[in-house]
C-alpha cells in the first residue's frame, strides 16, 4: 500500500494485457492485476482463434473502428513477436435464398468498413474455394484478410512485454472492493492485499459489469455466452482451405469451420446465454448441435476423428457495441462488452484506452526505450524445435521429446517453466508449448509434465518422477 501506481489495469486477458503493454511505452508506474493464476487463462484462451478484419461489424460502431485500427498494428506485432498467424482468407457461404440475397449488403458493409478486397462468389465458384462443402451452396463472399492466429501466444506476448518494460504483474488478485479516496487516489482490494493508483482501467471481461457497479455505474450487464467447439484431428486439415463462415444471424456470427495454426480443424461455436461466469463445461446438447451443423456444412468432416471438445465464455451484453466508457472525474476507464473480437481488436483498444486516460489527465511522456519480445513459435508453418539442428546443437534437451502427439521437447518445457512469465500449472504449460493438447490429450505425457512442473515449482526431489522413462530422443 505504500506505493501509489500511476495506473492499475484489472484483468490480464488479451485486452488488459494489451492495455498494460501500451502503457509501458510511457514513463509511468503501472500494475496489471489478475484474479487467476496466469495471464490469458479465461475468455482469451477459448475462442475460435480468428484474426478478424471487421468486415461484418456495424459500420460506424466503436467495434468497427477499433478492429480496423488494430489490424495493421497486429500484423506488425505478430511478425515482431513471432505469434503464429496464417492468412487463409474466409469464405462466407449462403445456403438459403434469404442468405444469398443478403450477400450484396454484406459486401457493401465490408467496403464501408474499409475491407475493400472482399468479393462476391458465385454458387459454382464456392466449390473451387472449398471442394468438400456440402451440395446446395447458393453463393458466397470471400474476404482475403481474415486469418487464423495463436490465441495462446497473443496474451502471453503482450503481458510478457509489459512486464519486461516495467509493469508489475499481480496474479491471484481477485478484486473484491474498490474505494475512491478523498485525495483522488483509488484503492483496489482483494482477499490477499491491496494496491493504490491515480488512474484505474477495468478490463475484467466477464466481471467488468460487477466492478463497474462498485464505482457507481450501470451502463451494461454482462451475460456469459457459452460457445462450445469441437477440435478435429490433424488428418482433417486437408479438407479445409479457408475459414468457412455462415451468414451472420441476429445474435451471433454462427457456427464456422476453421483450421488452426496447430494443424487441427475447429467446428463451432454454439451460443448459449448462462448465469454462471465460471461454467466452461461442454454439453451433450451443444455438441450434438455442432455435429448436426457440421454435417450440413461439410459431411466429410464428420468422418474424421475428434481430438477434443471445449467451451469458452464470451462477455455478451445487452448492447451490440463495445462498452468502453471514460469517467474523467473518477480517473477511471471501463472496457466492457468486447465479446469475440477482443483478440483481433486488442491493440486498437489499447491505443484508444490510453488516449482516453490522457484526455482524463494522465501525463503521457514517451519512455526512452521499449524492450521487444520474441515468443516461442507454436504454429505448424515454421520448423519446430525438435527439427532444428541448430537448437539441438545448442541444447540437447530440444532433441528430447516429452509430448509425442505435438512433438514438444524437454527444452521447450524447461524454457516455459523458467521464462519471464513462467508456467505454474499444467494448463499454463499447455498454452506455452502445445503439450497435452494432442491426440492422446496427455495420456502418455501427463506424468512427466506434472513431475517437471512439481520439480520446478516445489524444488522437492520427493515429487520428481523418473523423467527419462517418459522422454525419448
Amino acid at each position: 500500500m505504500n506505493e501509489v501506481y500511476d495506473v492499475v489495469v484489472i484483468g490480464a486477458g488479451v485486452v488488459g494485457s494489451a492495455i498494460a503493454r501500451e502503457l509501458a511505452h510511457y514513463e509511468l508506474s503501472c500494475a496489471l492485476v489478475e484474479a487467476g493464476p496466469d495471464v490469458g487463462a479465461g475468455t482469451s484462451k477459448a475462442n475460435t482463434a480468428i484474426w478478424h478484419t471487421g468486415f461484418d461489424a456495424a459500420p460506424g460502431s466503436l467495434e468497427a473502428r477499433l478492429l480496423r485500427r488494430s489490424y495493421p498494428l497486429f500484423a506488425a506485432y505478430a511478425e515482431e513477436s513471432r505469434i503464429a498467424v496464417e492468412k487463409l482468407g474466409a469464405l462466407l457461404v449462403a445456403w438459403t435464398k434469404e442468405q444469398a440475397q443478403s450477400l450484396p449488403e454484406l459486401l457493401k458493409r465490408a467496403h464501408m468498413n474499409g475491407v475493400t478486397d472482399a468479393t462476391l462468389v458465385a454458387a459454382s465458384e464456392t466449390y473451387d474455394y472449398e471442394p468438400h462443402l456440402n451440395a446446395g451452396a447458393l453463393g458466397g463472399l470471400f474476404v482475403p484478410g481474415e486469418s487464423i492466429l495463436c490465441t495462446f501466444t497473443t496474451p502471453l506476448a503482450l503481458a510478457t512485454q509489459a512486464v519486461l518494460n516495467g509493469v508489475q504483474l499481480m496474479l491471484n488478485f481477485a478484486v473484491s472492493e474498490i474505494e475512491q479516496e478523498a485525495e483522488g487516489t483509488t484503492v483496489v482490494r482483494s482477499a490477499g492485499g491491496s494496491v493504490r493508483c491515480h488512474y484505474l482501467v477495468n478490463a475484467a471481461g466477464l466481471y467488468a459489469d460487477r466492478l463497474n457497479r462498485l464505482l457507481g455505474h450501470a451502463d451494461f450487464m454482462v451475460t456469459p455466452r457459452r460457445g462450445e467447439l469441437i477440435v478435429f484431428d490433424k488428418f482433417a486439415r486437408s479438407l479445409v482451405n479457408h475459414i468457412i463462415l455462415p451468414v451472420p444471424g441476429g445474435k451471433t456470427k454462427g457456427v464456422l469451420i476453421s483450421p488452426t495454426v496447430y494443424g487441427n480443424v475447429l467446428l463451432g461455436p454454439t451460443a448459449e446465454d448462462l448465469s454462471d461466469s465460471r461454467d466452461t463445461s461442454t454439453s451433450q446438447a451443444g455438441l450434438q448441435t455442432l455435429l448436426e451443423k457440421g454435417r450440413a456444412l461439410m459431411p466429410a468432416l464428420l468422418q474424421e476423428e475428434v481430438t477434443a471438445t471445449y467451451a469458452g465464455l464470451r462477455a455478451a451484453t445487452e448492447h451490440r457495441d463495445y462498452q468502453i466508457h471514460s469517467y474523467p472525474g473518477q480517473r477511471y476507464v471501463c472496457v466492457g462488452g468486447i465479446r469475440s473480437t477482443g483478440v483481433s481488436a486488442c491493440l486498437g483498444i489499447a491505443e484508444y484506452v490510453v488516449e482516453l486516460l490522457g484526455e482524463a489527465g494522465l501525463p503521457l511522456i514517451a519512455g526512452a526505450e521499449f524492450v521487444p519480445v520474441k515468443m516461442p513459435y507454436l504454429g505448424e508453418r515454421e520448423a519446430r524445435p525438435y527439427r532444428s539442428a541448430e537448437m539441438i546443437a545448442r541444447d540437447a534437451e530440444y532433441g528430447r521429446i516429452v509430448c509425442h502427439c505435438e512433438h514438444v521437447t524437454l527444452g521447450e518445457v524447461r524454457a516455459a517453466l523458467a521464462g519471464p512469465l513462467p508456467a505454474r500449472n499444467l494448463d499454463g504449460l499447455r498454452r506455452r508449448t502445445r503439450a497435452l493438447q494432442g491426440r492422446c490429450q496427455g495420456f502418455h505425457c501427463h506424468a512427466a509434465l506434472a513431475s517437471l512442473l512439481a520439480w520446478e515449482t516445489e524444488k522437492s526431489p520427493t515429487t520428481l518422477l523418473n523423467i527419462d522413462d517418459n522422454v525419448h530422443a
